[in-house]
């Protein structure tokens, strides 16, 4: 049995040299040319984006693409992990933590969620359904509210998010909190893409607006999923859930 939930295409190999405009990043490949790559993350990208790291790009032949590569990892020190002498790989494309969030579901990886029999994406909810849960899992209890978010920004082996203010996704703990209140189950799931941290926290620095409401929801019932992945140019595999840390707040 295959233990990666998902397997990379053939990577290439580069340095990172610079991100800009949000969506690019200039690489230099092994072989020295220089190429111009899709960048699949709109965030800061903090303490993930450093040039002169390796990376790793996938290459799309497509003729429709004005940029053939994506960005897809990038190496980087890790303070509390030994393996690979202390690097270990973070992913950069926010496009995968849904797919193989989905791959999980469909698995019955997270023992957390109980039974459910159907899977459903992008399923509008909210106020005036004017958002959209990430999944909705239903069976013969009641039905499971699912957010993702993508989680890279790290302080040791403690995982945070936001790593930025995010409106949207102070918008989410409030309909989650919505949801419970309605009486149906709402999990936030953070989907932490690097294989090094073993703990999370809210990133009260960046966002304490966030961290405040993450605390209110989970004491309104929301529950948290922080799930641990180990990144390789290979594929991605679960390692199992984060020890939360949510005591305190933001000063």
């Amino acid at each position: 049995m295959d233990s990666f939930l998902y397997r990379y295409p053939s990577l290439e190999s580069g340095v990172l040299l610079k991100r800009y405009k949000r969506f690019l990043a200039d690489i230099q490949l092994t072989s020295g040319e220089v190429i111009t790559a899709h960048c699949p993350n709109t965030g800061p990208m903090t303490g993930v984006c450093i040039p002169g790291n390796p990376v790793r790009v996938s290459y799309s032949p497509s003729k429709t693409r004005k940029y053939p590569y994506t960005w897809e990892l990038i190496q980087l020190n890790s303070e509390v992990d030994s393996v690979s002498q202390g690097l270990i790989w973070t992913g950069v494309n926010t496009a995968l933590p849904n797919k193989i969030i989905n791959l999980a579901l469909i698995e019955r990886l997270f023992p957390e969620l109980g039974n459910y029999s159907e899977i459903k994406k992008e399923v509008p909810y909210g106020m005036n359904l004017k958002s959209r849960v990430d999944f909705l899992l239903k069976g013969e209890d009641k039905p499971i509210y699912v957010e993702v978010k993508n989680t890279t920004w790290s302080d040791g082996k403690i995982a945070l998010f936001p790593d930025t203010v995010t409106a949207r996704g102070q918008k989410h703990l409030k309909e989650l909190i919505e949801v419970v209140k309605q009486g149906d189950r709402a999990v936030m799931l953070y989907f932490i893409n690097r294989g090094d941290c073993t703990e999370f926290a809210p990133g009260d620095t960046a966002d304490p607006v966030y961290g405040q409401l993450l605390r209110e929801a989970i004491l309104a019932g929301v529950e948290i999923l922080p799930c641990r992945f180990e990144i390789t140019p290979t594929g991605i595999k679960y390692l199992g859930l984060a020890v939360p840390l949510l005591r305190g707040g933001a000063s």
